[in-house]
């Protein structure tokens, strides 16, 4: 098991300019995005999708070292056709793979390759223990789309630290569809290697107003012994 000094912090997202800004906080570690993500953004519009793609992606790495681009085959031929290609175009470059039985040849094959990758759509500790020993370096448990279905997300993802406190398994947790603050605390709270959280989401974690209200008045005071 390894411990960190602090739980890594990414961005969930396809768009650049997001990166760029919330990098510039010097707390970003990483960044995961996938198709639903680069549609959204729209930044799928030219003739070639895959250099769109491509573009985003490489951007990206200039700002983190760690990037999950996801691929969209649903069989192992086509995931380590498109896995490879995506390892090739930069070393920050980690391969998104779907928690599947194909995913899990392609995890295997991924790990034999030396190529990092990131088990998306984790919903169970049955998924994350097969992901983890097929080879996957991060597992990604869902806890916003379990609330959505009457389930307890962040309970999954004490069970899952649980389960890991007592193996090696060389496999970082992350918890994905974080929907708000508390889901990131509580990610914390339980161990999770790494959290990914949505811009907006991001944007209102270093606001507080007792803050904001005590700035103001540290300025009103000094406003008035300057005069």
């Amino acid at each position: 098991m390894r411990y960190y000094f602090a739980m890594k912090l990414f961005l969930d997202t396809a768009n650049t300019d997001y990166v760029a800004e919330i990098a510039a906080w010097g707390v970003l570690d990483g960044v995961t995005t996938n198709p639903s993500l680069v549609a959204k953004e729209g930044t799928l519009r030219g003739v070639s999708r895959q250099a769109d793609f491509k573009k985003v992606v490489l951007e990206m790495c200039k700002h983190v070292p760690c990037v999950s681009a996801q691929v969209t085959s649903t069989d192992f031929a086509g995931m380590k056709k498109e896995g490879e290609e995506y390892a090739s175009w930069h070393k920050h470059i980690v391969v998104k793979v779907p928690m599947t039985t194909e995913g899990l040849k392609a995890l295997s094959y991924f790990r034999s390759k030396g190529i990092k990758t990131n088990t998306t759509l984790v919903f169970s500790v049955p998924q994350a223990i097969l992901a983890a020993k097929a080879g996957a370096n991060i597992i990604s448990p869902f806890v916003g789309r379990l609330d959505d279905a009457g389930e307890d997300g962040m309970k999954l993802i004490k069970e899952i630290m649980e389960a890991w406190s007592h193996y090696g398994f060389d496999c970082e947790v992350l918890v994905a569809s974080t929907r708000h603050p508390g889901h990131i605390v509580d990610a914390a709270r339980y161990g999770a290697h790494i959290c990914t959280i949505p811009y907006d989401l991001f944007k209102k974690l270093p606001v507080h107003p007792l803050t904001d209200a005590g700035i103001k008045r540290f300025l009103d005071d000094w406003e008035k012994v300057k005069k």
